[in-house]
This record gives structure tokens, C-alpha cells and sequence, in this order.
């Protein structure tokens, strides 16, 4: 039966520089195109975590060459990343389907995400993003006032504060393209973080919104069956890299958070996957959220790999 998917990928289908992406996609969107060949209805988010960071250290130096240049907000660099990310996505979802036979528009939607700005995130940056870096060159990063962090055993990034996503701005427009039967790109990088100011004024935050979690909220409220969240492993794991290591095919949201209390899983990679993947099977009867492999998300749906949670 077909179903309404909300599907989040990971860096790791979008590749590290412009490049790679524009390869990386004409795979990626493979396994989207085999969904919607399916007959799914499919909205698609995706993180920006290495691209936001290249934008954001290229207009700090072009700042630095030519002060009358300001230094570009966060914000606008998430904006920068999900218009070009975007760019390439679109495009090269378009062609596969076409090639297929499928005639369905594409579209790439500009998200605003709205976060509270006294949120704890902003006093203790945790969302890695940008390049890894050695130990060393981390320091030097420390020593200039940025945060830095290990990531999950894969080296040193930059870090900056991650607050939850509460509302997503243009919800309805997404909604409406999607009940067209169009394909949309939306919420890319979590979205663009705003709050709200005096009167109707949005302003941009200095910070990067989970992915997952923006995923999570517009799955909620697109009234989705299924949440797919992609990573670099088929199925969730307990003991990871241990030799107890354990592979996980379904999980209940209660077991699911017994594993989270108990440390499983790590803040900023798989952790907030969990997190979100939770929030949406237990939002509403029903509803199942799956995680695995970009290669393996059709096989998912089937039930034959990943990790799904459901009530």
C-alpha cells in the first residue's frame, strides 16, 4: 500500500565538497526515485553539516580579505547550503525520474524553522559541522574561540548550538505541493533557524538545526505514515564497535529510550536519529519510523532491513 514518506538524508549521501555532491546525488537519488516509482508520496530533508560549515568558512575569509565584506550569519549560510544542495537534488531526481517515464515536478522550498531563543542549546554548542580536523588543528580552531568536539570516533569537527526545532514556517506550502502529488526538498540542514521578534519579524539564529529533528516535526505535521532516517549503517546498533556489538531490527519507543539512557548512542550522530525516530512512532498509532541505509530504504519499507520503531 503506498504510503506518505518523509525521508531524511544523511552527509553522507551528499558527499563533502561541490564536486562530490553533484556525484553523490545521481546515486542518491536512485533509491528516492525507486520509492516514488512505488507509488509512495515523498517529501525529502537533508543535512548540510560539512556544507554549511565550507559557506560559513568561506565568507569569514572573504571578511577577512575584504573587511567592507561583513561576516555572513549562520542563517544566511543555511540558506546558502539549501539552495545549492537543493539545486543539485532537484535536478538530478528530475532526470531519474524522467528517465523512468515519470512525469512529476520537483521542487526545492526555502524552510525557516523556528526556535525559542532562550533555548539551553544556545550556552552549550554540541551540533557538529564543516570539515574534521586532527587533534591538533582542533586546538588552534579552540584557541580562536570556536567550540570544538570528537565526532563519534571519526575526528575533530567545529561545533555550534543546536536548539529544537519548534514550527516550521512554511508548512503549508510544503503540504500543498505534496497533496499535488509533486516532489518537494524541503527543511534542508533542519531548516533555517529564526525566532520570533517584535511584531510579524523573523531573525535569523546563529545556529544549525538537527535534521532529524526538523524531520521529525514535519512528518508530525504532514501527517505522515513513515519517517526514514538515513545513516552509514543498515540498522541501529547497541555495544557499537564492541565486541558485544548488537544489531537491532525493531525496536519499541520504550526500548528504544532504554537504550538511549543507558549511553548506546552518540550525541550528535546516531543519538539524535533515536531521538527523532522515537518522537514520530510514538506521536501517533501507527506511524513507524525507520533506520538504515540510503541503498537499503526500499527494502525497509518492505520490512526486510533497518532498524524500524513503532509502537
Amino acid at each position: 500500500m503506498p504510503k506518505r514518506i518523509i525521508i531524511a538524508l544523511g552527509g553522507n549521501a551528499l558527499g563533502n565538497n561541490l564536486p562530490e555532491q553533484m556525484a553523490a546525488v545521481k546515486e542518491t537519488v536512485k533509491a528516492i526515485a525507486d520509492l516514488i516509482e512505488e507509488g509512495h508520496q515523498l517529501v525529502v530533508a537533508h543535512g548540510n553539516g560539512p556544507q554549511v560549515g565550507m559557506i560559513n568558512v568561506a565568507m569569514t575569509t572573504l571578511s577577512r580579505e575584504d573587511p567592507s565584506q561583513p561576516i555572513a550569519p549562520m542563517s544566511v549560510c543555511a540558506a546558502m547550503s539549501q539552495g545549492y544542495i537543493g539545486y543539485d537534488l532537484q535536478n538530478a531526481l528530475r532526470e531519474e525520474l524522467l528517465n523512468r517515464g515519470i512525469r512529476k515536478p520537483v521542487a526545492t522550498i526555502l524552510t525557516q524553522t523556528i526556535v525559542d531563543p532562550n533555548d539551553p542549546a544556545f550556552r552549550n554548542p554540541t551540533k557538529p559541522i564543516g570539515a574534521f580536523m586532527t587533534a591538533a588543528e582542533a586546538e588552534e580552531m579552540r584557541c580562536r574561540g570556536n567550540a570544538v568536539m570528537e565526532d563519534a570516533g571519526r575526528g575533530w569537527r567545529r561545533c555550534v548550538a543546536s536548539p529544537k526545532p519548534q514550527e516550521i514556517v512554511e508548512i503549508e506550502t510544503i503540504r500543498t505541493l505534496m497533496e499535488a502529488g509533486q516532489i518537494v526538498i524541503a527543511c534542508g540542514g533542519g531548516g533555517i533557524p529564526v525566532y520570533r521578534t517584535e511584531g510579524n519579524h523573523l531573525k535569523g539564529a546563529g545556529a544549525v538545526i538537527d535534521k532529524d529533528l526538523a524531520s521529525e516535526l514535519m512528518a508530525e505535521q504532514l501527517d505522515a505514515d513513515t519517517l526514514i532516517i538515513l545513516t552509514a549503517v543498515e540498522k541501529v546498533a547497541v555495544n557499537f564497535g564492541k565486541p558485544n556489538q548488537e544489531w537491532l531490527s525493531e525496536l519499541t519507543p520504550a526500548q528504544a529510550k532504554k537504550y538511549i539512557d543507558e549511553g548506546h548512542f552518540a550525541p550528535g550522530s546516531m543519538l539524535p536519529k533515536v531521538q527523532a525516530a522515537v518522537k514520530f512512532a510514538e506521536s501517533k498509532p501507527g506511524r513507524t519510523a525507520l533506520i538504515t541505509l540510503l541503498e537499503k530504504a526500499k527494502d525497509g519499507i518492505a520490512g526486510r532491513t533497518g532498524t524500524a520503531i513503532h509502537q
